[in-house]
C-alpha cells in the first residue's frame, strides 16, 4: 500500500497530540471484517468467566511465540454472560517450574463498534506496546478487545467495570488455553486501557481472588472523567472522544442523548460511531467529523453537571486501589488529552490510601506516544515486581502508607 501523503502525515501529528494512542505503523489497511469466529450462541456462553469458547492460531512460532485469537467468557454490565474476544501470545517452549508470568495489555481507544476490535487489525501485534520485550522475558501476553469490540457490540466505552472484568478474564483465558497457572499477573495499559487496568486491579480481590497480582502499570490513564470530558470540548479530537462516550452510554445506560446533543449534530455522532481508530490513515474521516462537531455539538453548557451524566461520570471514575497492589504511572508533560495535573492528582489519591506509586514523567511527550515512550520502563518495573524486588515509592513520606 502507498505511504500516506503529506496531508495525512500532518493530520496524524495533530491527532497524536489530541487523541488516545494510535498504532505506530503508517499506511495500515482497514481492519478485517468480523466473521463467525466472534459469534457465540447462548449455549456457548454457558461456563465460568475466563473459560475459552474457541481459539485459532494466527501466526507460526518463527518469532519465538505463538499467537492465538480467542473468544472467551466474561460477565456483562448487568451480570449476564457475554463473549469477549482478544489475543493471547505464548512464548514457545515448556514453562519454567512454577509457571510463567502473565501480563494483560489493555489498548487505548480503537472505536465503539465491533469492527474496531484490535484482534481484527492487520497490525495488531504492533499495537501492544513492549510486546517484544515481554516475550523475550518469557511472559504470556494477553490483549483483550473489551466487550462489544469483536464479539457482541456495541462497546461500553470508558465503562470501567466492564473493561476491568474483561482484562481479568483475559488472564483466566490464558491459563485455560495453556493449562498453566500464572506464577504472577501484572496489568499494563494506555489511556482508555489505563482506566481498564486500574479497574482490573481494583476488582481483582473480589472478582478474581485466585490471581496473584504483582502490580499495575498505566500510561496517561483516564482517571477523572469529569475533567476529561470538559477538556474534550476544546478540540475537534476531544469532541470525537466525547461524542463516542455519549453515543455508547446512551445505549448502555439509557442516558438521553437528544437532551444534551444538538439535534443537527446527531447524524455526525452516529457517523463517528462507525469509524475505527487503528492507524494514522484513519484520521481523515474522523477529522472531518470533528470539524462538523466544531460547528454544532452540545446543546447544554456543562454536560458534567447534568444528570444522569454527572452520576455516570462519577461511577466510572477510578478511585483508590487496594494498597497491596503497587502502581506505575507514566504521564507525558505535553499531553493535551489527559492533563498531567490530573494524573498527578490521581497519584496523590493513591498515596493517601497507602499505595506505593512509581511515577514517570515524560518531558515533551504527548498523549499518543506515552505508552510507547514508557514501555521499556514499565516492563522493567513489572519484571521487578515479578522478581519480588522492593517497590520504588515516589509518594511523599507524609502520605505514603
Amino acid at each position: 500500500m502507498q505511504q500516506p501523503t503529506k496531508t495525512i502525515r500532518a493530520l496524524a501529528r495533530k491527532l497524536l497530540a489530541s487523541l488516545p494512542a494510535l498504532t505506530s505503523a503508517a499506511g495500515v489497511q482497514p481492519a478485517a471484517a468480523q466473521g463467525a469466529f466472534y459469534q457465540a450462541t447462548p449455549a456457548e456462553l454457558a461456563g465460568p468467566p475466563g473459560s475459552v469458547i474457541r481459539e485459532e492460531v494466527t501466526n507460526d512460532d518463527r518469532k519465538g511465540a505463538t499467537a492465538y485469537r480467542v473468544l472467551y467468557r466474561s460477565v456483562g454490565l448487568h451480570g449476564e454472560p457475554i463473549a469477549v474476544s482478544g489475543t493471547i501470545i505464548v512464548p514457545v517452549g515448556p514453562p519454567p517450574p512454577g509457571g510463567r508470568p502473565i501480563v494483560a495489555w489493555a489498548h487505548p481507544t480503537s472505536g465503539v463498534e465491533p469492527q474496531c476490535a484490535p484482534s481484527l487489525a492487520r497490525f495488531r501485534f504492533e499495537q501492544i506496546m513492549g510486546l517484544r520485550d515481554m516475550l523475550r522475558r518469557g511472559y504470556i501476553v494477553t490483549a483483550t478487545d473489551y466487550p462489544g469490540l469483536g464479539a457482541g457490540g456495541p462497546h461500553p466505552y470508558l465503562v470501567g467495570e466492564s473493561e476491568g472484568r474483561a482484562v481479568l478474564d483475559s488472564v483466566r483465558a490464558a491459563e485455560s488455553l495453556t493449562g498453566e497457572q500464572a506464577s504472577g499477573v501484572a496489568f499494563w495499559g494506555h489511556s482508555q486501557g489505563g482506566q481498564a487496568v486500574l479497574y482490573a486491579a481494583k476488582l481483582a480481590p473480589t472478582y478474581a481472588p485466585e490471581l496473584r497480582i504483582a502490580g499495575v502499570a498505566a500510561a496517561a490513564p483516564a482517571t477523572e472523567l469529569g475533567p476529561l470530558m470538559r477538556d474534550d470540548l476544546v478540540t475537534p479530537g476531544g469532541k470525537n472522544l466525547l461524542a463516542m462516550t455519549l453515543w455508547s452510554w446512551s445505549r448502555f445506560y439509557g442516558a438521553p442523548l437528544d437532551q444534551v446533543v444538538d439535534p443537527a449534530a446527531l447524524p455526525e455522532v452516529d457517523r463517528l460511531a462507525s469509524l475505527c481508530l487503528e492507524s494514522p490513515i484513519d484520521i481523515r474521516p474522523r477529522a472531518a467529523v470533528g470539524k462538523e462537531l466544531q460547528q454544532r455539538f452540545l446543546s447544554v453548557s456543562d454536560l458534567t453537571s447534568r444528570e444522569p451524566w454527572r452520576t455516570l461520570l462519577a461511577q466510572n471514575t477510578i478511585g483508590a486501589l487496594p494498597p497491596s497492589t503497587p502502581v506505575f504511572l507514566a504521564q507525558g508533560d505535553a499531553d493535551a488529552v489527559i492533563q498531567p495535573a490530573v494524573t498527578r492528582g490521581y497519584m496523590q489519591t493513591l498515596c493517601a490510601a497507602g499505595s506505593q506509586v512509581t511515577f514517570m514523567s515524560l518531558p515533551d511527550v504527548g498523549h499518543g506516544t506515552a505508552a510507547m515512550k514508557s514501555a521499556l520502563n514499565a516492563i522493567a518495573w513489572i519484571a521487578d515486581r515479578f522478581a519480588g524486588a522492593p517497590v520504588p515509592n515516589d509518594c511523599p513520606a507524609a502520605t505514603a502508607g
